[in-house]
């Protein structure tokens, strides 16, 4: 229950002074406490005041454990997170501290601390006044002095923000430079006067116009023994180059940093409250797009390259990202599938992804399944892959053979020109590692022979430079031995050889999945498939990359002649043949040679056309067209039915009579009715094996 305000001296009892008297002792940043050491020291001073309020010496604690961080939250105080254990605890009787604002600059853990101190009876206390938490106007007045505290810290941030941003827009805020770049004399932005620096910089923009992807430039660098120049943020200033193991992220922070392009740019990230997670210090740290930027002053300084290329680059590296729900390629990647990435339904204009069937997983399928995972719809379609990457295949083969020889001729300029880059790498590395040594060698000769002390350092430092360059010279020989630094004519004859025949390029061993893809997308921008439009057939729809759209069509195996492409056709063709006499194993080597093929894509064989027959209705073709077969044929020859009648037995028993040789006779083509060769003498004979071989069952009785 709140009570009534007593005066502020009168407000201390002998309880409050059984307790401890915590003194709270905050700056919000390493900079306050250095340069305003004034107000650290009136806050120290308020012990003073617990003493003159009657709490004995030993049971005042300072709490000054928070020095350097800022109230904004209580993460990472570990002063005020203390202060809080102790007035749950019951441990406290008054908190103490110079205003609200020491305390907390927000009102979450502001009015934490005033209902804890409220419910244990604790006093707090400010330079001028004390305060009961369980008093109504003290209450009020705790309130108030808190929102002020968080409406002043809120005030702080906006003109700081305001006079941040109106000098970034002039472009006159400094803001930490990249390693390839560096501040001159005069203040301006020049390129890092290093040459090592501005060449390895080079190099990996020009790896990521060749291969299109970080990842692919971090293992060119990490193949060629090559460091990235890395300036660090943190540390005295100025911050000096160092050299690290390329890795994804530091090629990433090259490849996205504005700076290379020229630009000044304020404002790329900014802070999500709603993605911050607890004991993550950076977390909820967005990136904006380039669109989206506060201040974007274009060729503000020199750079590496130019704007067009660096949105480019952007473009591509967004790209790479697997998501092709958002419409993104992704990288290619090691799977057999040519269109990865590209691939675009013709039903619903997504994206498709990419599935492996089969019992080890070896056919590739281009799926659409948005509906399906989305709303648990049926699988808008599939496309298996094979026929449709071999019919890719044949078009960007055909697309590419006119320009052959031109496609070899850049490929040796390319090589040319990543040997000399590669070179000059490691030209400027033994260079600055001969410097270092020579450095060393001359801060030795400097020094005083009788100085030992000194002279013992420089020594063992000098030792080191010289073993850095026997490393550097065993590297270097050991990659010329791996990396010829220039073509033979040989070679260069085989290269031309090789580029006039792109299909043994294409089917090489050397050459992966993924630089097959590569090639495709280097013509192909994307390709729509439909299935679904024509029966038994594909539809795909290029889009070249040039700019030019063309149309093909595309026969698919199916499982069912339900829907076999153009069936019309093929059930007429076999209906004229059967007509024709033809019987089936002629219809099917007819079939064959004019190019049908079955559902599933093979040729065709006798069994199938009976099947195919009996499918449609079509009658099998006889000697004496479609009437019952006679007893016996114009030549005397009897029928199946005849010579049954002739040997009283059933039709199976001549059957098998003719299976095991004991009849004679012949068909004109398989399938058609059987001529059998019986003379007039041998039917007794054959009568007589006709009897009753199994004994009665009846008993006598």
């Amino acid at each position: 229950m709140l009570t009534a305000t007593l005066p502020h001296e009168d407000l201390v009892t002998t309880a409050h002074r059984a307790k401890l008297a915590f003194i709270y002792v905050r700056q919000s940043s390493v900079g306050q406490v250095r340069q305003h050491q004034e107000s650290t020291e009136l806050q120290y001073r308020l012990v003073d005041r617990a003493l003159h309020l009657g709490w004995p010496r030993e049971r005042v604690q300072v709490i000054d454990e928070d020095l350097g961080c800022s109230g904004a939250s209580s993460d990472g105080r570990q002063g005020f997170q203390r202060l809080i254990a102790e007035i749950g605890l019951g441990h406290a009787g008054l908190v103490l501290s110079l205003d609200a604002s020491r305390l907390a600059r927000n009102n979450r853990d502001w009015y934490q601390l005033i209902e804890l101190c409220g419910l244990f009876g604790v006093l707090i206390a400010d330079g001028e006044r004390l305060f009961d938490p369980a008093a109504y106007h003290d209450r009020l007045l705790l309130g108030l002095s808190g929102i002020m505290s968080e409406a002043e810290l809120h005030q702080i941030k906006i003109r700081l923000h305001q006079g941040e941003r109106q000098k970034a827009e002039r472009g006159e805020l400094r803001q930490p430079l990249p390693a390839g770049l560096a501040e001159d004399r005069g203040g301006m932005i020049v390129l890092n006067p290093d040459e090592e620096v501005q060449a390895r910089l080079n190099l990996v923009f020009h790896l990521f116009r060749d291969l299109g992807s970080a990842h692919a430039v971090m293992r060119a660098l990490r193949r060629a023994g090559l460091l990235v120049p890395v300036r660090p943020l943190r540390g005295p200033a100025p911050h000096a180059v160092v050299w690290q193991p390329a890795d994804s992220s530091r090629v990433l922070n090259i490849l996205k940093n504005p700076s290379y392009a020229g630009a000044y740019v304020y404002g790329r990230h900014f802070q999500d409250p709603g993605r911050r997670r607890a004991g993550v210090p950076r977390s909820g740290t967005v990136t904006r797009p380039p669109d989206a930027w506060p201040v974007c002053l274009l060729e503000a300084h020199p750079g590496y390259i130019g704007w067009e290329e660096f949105m480019a680059n952007q473009k591509r590296l967004s790209d790479n990202i697997n998501r092709y729900s958002a419409g993104h390629r992704g990288v290619p990647r090691k799977g057999m599938a040519l269109l990865q990435g590209i691939a675009v339904c013709g039903r619903c204009g997504r994206r498709m992804g990419l599935g492996y069937s089969g019992p080890h997983g070896e056919y590739p399928v281009y799926r659409c399944g948005a509906d399906k995972h989305q709303s648990g719809a049926p699988m808008c379609q599939e496309v298996r892959a094979l026929a449709v990457d071999a019919e890719i295949e044949r078009l960007v083969l055909e697309a590419l053979t006119p320009d052959r020889v031109a496609l070899a001729i850049a490929a040796l300029s390319t090589l040319d020109e990543e040997a000399r880059l590669l070179e000059r790498q490691w030209a400027l590395r033994r260079e600055r590692a001969r410097y270092e040594a020579e450095r060393a060698r001359r801060q030795y000769d400097a020094v005083e022979p009788e100085n030992r002390l000194v002279a013992r350092s420089l020594e063992r430092a000098w030792e080191e430079r010289l073993r850095a360059i026997e490393q550097v010279e065993t590297e270097y020989e050991h990659w010329c031995r791996e990396q010829p630094l220039a073509l033979s004519d040989a070679e260069r004859t085989e290269i031309l050889a090789v580029g006039a025949n792109l299909s043994a390029v294409w089917h090489a061993q050397t050459t992966t999945a993924a630089d097959r893809k590569r090639i495709v997308r280097l013509i192909i921008q994307e390709a729509i498939l439909d299935q679904k439009q024509v029966p038994g057939r594909v539809l795909i729809r290029l889009v070249w990359q040039t700019g030019a759209v063309s149309e093909h069509d595309l026969r698919r195996t199916v499982h069912s002649y339900d829907c076999y492409a153009g069936i019309e056709g093929l059930e007429g063709r076999v209906r004229a043949l059967n007509a024709a006499g033809k019987m089936d194993g002629e219809i099917a080597e007819t079939l064959n040679a004019e190019g049908f093929l079955s559902s599933r894509g093979t040729t065709f064989d006798h069994g199938l056309v009976f099947l195919l027959r009996k499918r449609w209705g079509i009658a099998t073709v006889k000697i004496n067209g479609a009437e019952a077969n006679p007893v016996r044929w114009p030549d005397g020859s009897y029928s199946i039915q005849g010579a049954a009648k002739a040997l009283g037995v059933t039709a199976q028993t001549i059957l098998k009579w003719l299976k095991c040789g004991r009849l004679s006779g012949h068909q004109l083509a398989k399938g058609l009715p059987w001529q059998i060769m019986l003379e007039e003498e041998r039917i007794p004979e054959l009568r007589t094996l006709v009897r009753r071989t199994t004994p009665s069952r009846r008993k006598a009785l």
